[in-house]
């Protein structure tokens, strides 16, 4: 059984960084659960430097700024 955990996604790339980088750049990552107990089964906008859900308008206005995800 895999056991939800915390991981830190850049919102220009997409890609997976370290919590040392997440840290450098608050504004451009966001953490997010992956694993066990997250649905993954509809997509979202979330901004990058507040963590808040945001309109796919507003997602397709910041491409660096937002990332998509799946909860």
């Amino acid at each position: 059984m895999t056991v939800a955990r915390t991981v830190n996604r850049s919102a220009s790339s997409g890609r997976f960084v370290s919590n040392a980088a997440a840290a450098r750049w608050p504004s451009k990552t966001t953490t997010e659960r992956v694993g066990s107990g997250t649905g993954n089964s509809r997509s979202v906008n979330r901004s990058a430097s507040t963590g808040r859900f945001v309109t796919q308008r507003a997602a397709d206005g910041n491409p660096g700024g937002t990332i998509q995800q799946r909860v």
